[in-house]
């Protein structure tokens, strides 16, 4: 058994006009997640992005959205985990994934950063790529030159359901998390069928 999840980021960009975007889906995981267990966040200046805390039975959960755009999450998240000394195997990232389609996601842990600008800057950051990811998929433009723009702009309205079926789906899993049960989650959310 895995030890339990003590903190979960979402990955995005802030400002309004990036709310809708792709590259946003972890932020949308995140708020789904204080939805389904009534957190407010709250900005923290010191840590540089928003938290927010819940206990769950033994479990003290903390949620936090970077306030820095994507390629320079680390710093605030690796504030975050050295702050209140959360092992990095207890920290959960969520974040955008052009290799899986939109409405597929996949629970890891450790690994690369797959070109992901945003991860790559969290693992040096965190300083080990010891930790889990909830990765979800956006799809993929099809060519390389055409990444920036797609993952900068809008799903189209069957991709955003299907990026949001597939969060709240992982949302299910939350409980499994919280208990160091993350192979069941992983299998539960890898066999979903929609």
């Amino acid at each position: 058994m895995s030890q339990p999840i003590r903190l979960i980021v979402g990955l995005g960009n802030p400002r309004s006009k990036y709310d809708q975007t792709r590259h946003n889906a972890g932020f949308w995981f995140l708020d789904a997640v204080c939805r389904a267990l009534n957190v407010q966040m709250a900005s923290d200046k010191r840590l540089g992005g928003s938290l927010g805390r819940v206990r769950m039975g033994d479990t003290e959960l903390r949620l936090f959205e970077p306030a820095t755009f994507m390629n320079e999450s680390g710093l605030p998240v690796g504030r975050v985990v050295r702050y209140y000394q959360i092992p990095p195997e207890q920290v959960l990232v969520a974040y955008d994934e052009l290799d899986l389609d939109a409405g597929v996601a996949r629970l890891k842990f450790d690994g690369g950063h797959g070109g992901h600008n945003g991860m790559r800057d969290v693992i040096s950051h965190i300083g080990t790529r010891q930790f889990w990811r909830l990765r979800i998929g956006i799809g993929h433009p099809g060519a390389a030159n055409k990444v920036v723009n797609y993952v900068l702009s809008k799903p189209s309205v069957d991709d955003r359901v299907g990026i949001e079926r597939v969060i709240d789906d992982s949302v299910d899993q939350l409980q499994l998390l919280l208990d160091g049960q993350q192979e069941k989650a992983m299998q539960r959310l890898h066999t979903v069928k929609n």
